[in-house]
């Protein structure tokens, strides 16, 4: 196809959404003739799911819960009052509280104002949070923010160190519907054990936000911690950015979350609507489809050229990966579905791997962002004419170019400019597209049973660990290979698992195993020192 018509298929397949700052191009996608008009009764289908979503249907049958992220941004679309008033009632208590922390009222143990903002948690506990105080953060923020992520002892401590005196100052925000997620558990006590060992008391400084009556709600009234904020059933992690989880460490950095509510709301209201050719949500979804076949067949590659928005890409592989990553439909057919999400910034890209996108396995699509506004005020000129931010966007189009000439298919969504609304309505254009494509694939894009199971597998690990080192602790003379002590304990089958498990354990000084190595690794023998 030359330039010229290129140039005609673009106007024909750009997607303008004026109220938003966005534009959504299509062209560089090679579905055939007549692909909309033969999806659009499975996209209809999927626009009155959506709205039966919005009305309050029973939506994750794992758990008989509903799933109302919408309705964080517009809490009068709430199917009952009282919904509404617990959005609204948290939306004043995250402002009060940030207030009080931003005006000294509350203060650290010791009287000290906060300076700093530590995040606990994991999943979409931690990622939209990091997302949205990396895109939005600045040198003024209120409280510099910090994140522990993981059950990492080493990633612990570097956060720590980044910290380190400046602990005194730090508010912890401990972030857990249940309470009981393991790893947040984890960081939550690394936590209170360095603020201990500082001198502090954990409770002046350490807030909760989780599910009413949850294990950590009832450590944080016995403890009498600052603060406790809720976490709705209705709300999964992966869409909870724009509930407490999200916006209680924004407004405690300082960002401004009304106008990141006021783009979600708003792009909610565009992609309510069930005119698919107006509609930027369904448009991705029906290109998803088209891209990969409807089971997976392709994978998406996110590269935004903005710094910025660096962290995007990892944010939307939990958004699409969890929720579209199934192993059954809705009748409880096998299918196997998914897309698989990867990404990283541009112009970073062109040293990185756009040399594999053009010219190594046609396994992708890509989806560019581009944001045209370089930064607040002018710049200087690198070459005559010419800046750094324009070479920024010559390389988005030259990459964009080359993929094409090469049959490599992409999505460019444009906005005018990073800021608060323009974040929060890329969060809900890919919540929504999430939605709609899981509707046209049938599958329920709001559950999660494969993580459940690894959190059931992981704990029959550490049971078994347990079980070998109180063997190990009630026969110290013994020294025996990881097979013996597996079939010790009655439990041979697990011989694999049990040599993992003592190879941890003997490079730690933790629990006392010493390790006597073979010349064959599995052979080596395993013993008490305590």
């Amino acid at each position: 196809m030359d330039d010229l018509a290129l140039w005609q298929r673009y106007r024909e397949y750009l997607c303008v959404c004026t109220d938003l700052g966005l534009m959504l191009d299509l062209s560089r996608m090679n579905f055939p003739e007549g692909f909309f008009t033969a999806m659009e009764p499975r996209m209809q289908k999927a626009f009155a799911e959506m709205a039966a979503l919005e009305r309050g249907a029973i939506a994750n049958p794992d758990e008989n819960r509903m799933v109302g992220h919408y309705w964080l941004r517009n809490p009068s679309l709430a199917p009952a009052g009282i919904i509404s008033a617990e959005i609204e009632l948290a939306l004043r208590s995250i402002r009060e509280f940030a207030e009080s922390v931003h005006d000294g009222i509350i203060t650290a143990h010791g009287g000290r104002r906060f300076s700093r903002l530590l995040v606990v948690g994991i999943g979409g506990s931690a990622l939209g949070p990091q997302f949205v105080a990396d895109a939005l953060g600045s040198p003024a923020d209120r409280l510099k923010p910090f994140f522990i992520d993981n059950t990492d002892p080493d990633g612990m401590d570097r956060v720590l160190a980044e910290i380190g005196v400046q602990l005194t100052e730090t508010l912890t925000v401990v972030i857990s519907k249940s309470g009981g997620t393991i790893e947040t558990r984890n960081g939550m006590l690394e936590v209170k054990r360095a603020y201990e060992s500082a001198g502090l008391k954990f409770p002046r400084h350490a807030v909760a936000v989780t599910g009413r009556h949850s294990e950590l709600d009832r450590v944080a009234v016995e403890d009498g911690w600052l603060a406790r904020f809720p976490m709705f059933d209705w709300v999964g992690g992966r869409t909870s950015v724009t509930s407490v989880v999200g916006l209680l460490p924004a407004t405690l950095q300082g960002i401004n979350i009304d106008g990141l509510l006021a783009g979600a709301r708003r792009c909610d209201e565009v992609t309510r609507k069930p005119l698919t050719c107006g509609n930027p949500a369904a448009l991705l979804a029906l290109m998803w489809h088209h891209a990969t076949g409807g089971k997976g067949e392709k994978d998406m590659v996110i590269l935004p050229y903005k710094d910025r928005l660096l962290l995007f890409s990892r944010y939307l592989q939990q958004l699409i990966m969890e929720s579209l990553g199934k192993e059954r439909d809705r009748d409880g057919q096998l299918v196997n579905q998914g897309i698989t999400v990867y990404g990283n910034k541009g112009s970073t890209d062109q040293h990185a791997y756009v040399q594999q996108l053009r010219e190594g396995v046609h396994n992708f699509f890509v989806t560019f962002i581009e944001v045209l506004r370089d930064r607040e005020g002018g710049s200087m000129r690198v070459e005559p004419d010419t800046t750094a931010g324009d070479y920024l966007g010559g390389f988005l189009q030259g990459t964009r170019r080359a993929l094409y000439e090469n049959g490599r298919e992409s999505l460019t969504i444009t906005v005018d400019k990073l800021d608060p609304a323009t974040v929060g309505a890329l969060i809900a254009l890919f919540e929504r597209a999430v939605g709609l494509y899981a509707s046209l694939i049938n599958i329920n894009a709001y559950h999660q049973p494969g993580v459940e199971a690894g959190k059931q597998a992981a704990g029959a690990v550490l049971k078994l660990q347990k079980e070998i080192l109180d063997y190990l602790r009630g026969n110290k003379d013994a020294s025996l290979t990881a097979e013996e002590i597996a079939a010790a304990i009655g439990n041979p089958a697990e011989a694999e698992a049990a040599f993992k498990v003592l190879l941890h354990a003997s490079s730690n000084m933790d629990h006392g195993v010493a390790i006597e190595r073979g010349e064959d690794i599995c052979e080596s023998r395993f013993r008490s020192r305590v």
